[in-house]
């Protein structure tokens, strides 16, 4: 007997790299907002952001029958859910943290779905899932956490930029739990438009009254080359390569390929703003990285399946 690669497996494998390349693009999403930061201010940019993955999503729904009008409304304020609350305090949370701590932050995206998902699709939460949500809160609260900015109360960049950030991370959560339905009825791509454009119009008038006052924009080559990044490769490529990949692997897999996002973003942010990474932060991102580890342990097996042949006679 001998391992043979089989071609489903060779068509797995390159959809796990894919994932692989995708943990490394949206990795990178927190400490390249905060560059783009530098040049247009949060909802400025945020607005371009979708402005650029607009046409693609317009495009993703020619041909495609929509949804009865109840359905495109609760599209719609998904859509400003996710991206009118949930990116929206996500940029304006980044501009006043380190990119490194605002990484960690969002890393608890998926352990609150869990959450969210117990409550209301009420799916059953395993005893694993539950310290893993316990360790990565207590992770983000080490990261988090700066006394000197507690005992100066609320009012301080650094407490507001944190507030701001899990904000950001309870929105997206609650829009990736109640997406589950719409999805499950329509065309996950459908959806995904209807809620990106919507979350669109709704953030550009923002944007227009921020410009009006607030500094002007300063355009570079810098910016703008941050602004398509955020929009078409973590927008507008990175929607597809997931959407795709689901419809490929296990769920579980595609999830846990995810967790290490949080080790790109961190690595990213200390290489283009030299955060420092403290004892209490580096001790606090072992335990968000943990408590997500713990909680999808039993993801592995299939993982493992999806990835080593089979041996065949």
């Amino acid at each position: 007997m001998s391992a043979v690669p089989h071609p489903e497996r060779r068509g797995t494998a390159v959809w796990i790299g894919a994932l692989l390349g995708l943990a490394v693009i949206w990795g990178a999403s927190v400490p390249l907002t905060k560059l783009g930061l530098r040049d247009f201010p949060p909802l400025t940019l945020t607005a371009l952001r979708y402005l650029v993955a607009a046409p693609f999503f317009a495009a993703a729904l020619l041909g495609r029958a929509l949804p009865p009008p109840r359905a495109v409304a609760a599209a719609g304020a998904l859509g400003l859910l996710g991206i009118g609350v949930g990116q929206v305090s996500q940029t304006l949370g980044v501009r006043e943290i380190s990119a490194s701590v605002a990484t960690v932050i969002s890393a608890t995206i998926p352990i609150l779905v869990v959450v969210f998902a117990v409550v209301r699709l009420r799916r059953p939460v395993r005893r694993r899932q539950g310290l893993g949500l316990i360790t990565a809160f207590a992770g983000v609260t080490l990261v988090a956490a700066d006394p000197h900015a507690l005992l100066a109360g609320l009012n301080t960049p650094g407490v507001r930029g944190d507030a701001l950030m899990l904000l950001s991370a309870v929105a997206v959560a609650l829009y990736y739990v109640f997406s589950v339905e719409l999805m499950a009825k329509y065309s996950v791509i459908t959806v995904t438009a209807l809620t990106s454009l919507a979350g669109a119009c709704g953030v550009v008038p923002a944007a227009v009254w921020e410009l009006q006052h607030s500094a002007a924009v300063q355009l570079s080559l810098r910016g703008i080359l941050v602004a398509l990044y955020l929009g078409i490769l973590v927008t507008v490529v990175g929607l597809w390569i997931w959407f795709h990949a689901l419809n490929r692997l296990p769920v579980s897999v595609a999830a846990a390929l995810q967790y290490l996002q949080p080790l790109v973003g961190v690595a990213a942010s200390a290489l283009l703003f030299g955060d420092r990474l403290g004892v209490w932060f580096l001790l606090g991102t072992g335990l968000v990285l943990g408590g997500i580890a713990g909680s999808t342990a039993s993801d592995l097996p299939s993982l493992r399946k999806a990835l080593v042949p089979q041996p065949r006679a």
